[in-house]
């Protein structure tokens, strides 16, 4: 299992058919999606960034860390999409599942509080998304896999259809799940219709290096946490905020098609 957490680590401190009718489908989060195979309501998908009235088109860094790794990806991630004129990266914080008595045993520092937690209504917002976890035996960890299974109001509705999203990751060790961890968690967006977006190999030549140990793959950036205390490393920093200027110049492309 990886950890997720921050810059400076220690485990010491730290057209769509959906149905109407008829036999829901349950949701975690409670609720629950109808549906009538023989009568399907068409639904088309949104696409909020083409209408968005913000002076600038955002991408919302969503992540969930634990002891800091991904949360330094994060704001690494940010600099790159903040680099790209018209765009600009707000970073938002998943709830914790784990209560304070468990975070406290494993030795989890406090979360950082000026990074506000999103809510489920808050996505529509976005004009593209990256998503950040620790893994959890090569899938996220599962309060990300929580976040998204409460998502189902915004499914039912394909409100999320054809916005553009990608993943980062931090593993305990370098077989630690940095790209199966990303490929099981695509799931995520194909149930949304959402556009997976990895960046691959368009890193350059760094990303063949063999001389060093790093994280990140073409599937997105990532970090190699260890026991908790590596901190990451030059080059990961550089995957990740190259990460945030491809997606950054990729949701322009979406926003406005003619962009190069």
């Amino acid at each position: 299992m990886g950890k997720g957490g921050g810059c400076i680590p220690t485990k010491h401190k730290a057209s769509f058919e959906v149905s109407d009718q008829s036999q829901p489908l349950p949701s975690t989060d409670g609720s629950s999606i109808p549906m009538d195979h023989q009568n399907p309501k068409k639904i088309e998908p949104t696409f909020p960034f083409q209408d968005s009235t913000s002076p600038k088109l955002r991408i919302f860094i969503v992540f969930y860390s634990m002891y800091r790794h991904v949360e330094c990806l994060a704001t690494t991630i940010k600099k790159g999409v903040d680099g790209v004129e018209g765009v600009e990266g707000v970073l938002y914080r998943v709830p914790e599942t784990l209560k304070p008595q468990a975070l406290d045993q494993m030795k989890v520092p406090p979360k950082n509080e000026e990074i506000p937690v999103i809510s489920v209504e808050d996505l529509v917002e976005a004009d593209g998304f990256l998503f950040g976890f620790p893994t959890r035996y090569g899938c996220m960890a599962w309060q990300m896999k929580a976040f998204f299974d409460s998502t189902g109001v915004l499914l039912k509705e394909q409100k999320l259809a054809g916005v553009p999203a990608g993943f980062f990751v931090s593993t305990g060790t370098q077989g630690g799940g940095q790209e199966t961890t990303v490929l099981t968690a695509v799931t995520q967006l194909a149930h949304h219709g959402m556009v997976y977006v990895p960046i691959g190999y368009t890193f350059g030549a760094d990303i063949f290096e063999m001389d060093v140990i790093r994280g990140g793959s073409p599937y997105g950036a990532g970090v190699f946490s260890g026991d908790g205390s590596r901190e990451p490393s030059e080059t990961e920093l550089a995957l990740a905020e190259y990460q945030g200027k491809y997606m950054a110049i990729i949701v322009k492309k979406f926003a406005h098609p003619k962009v190069k």
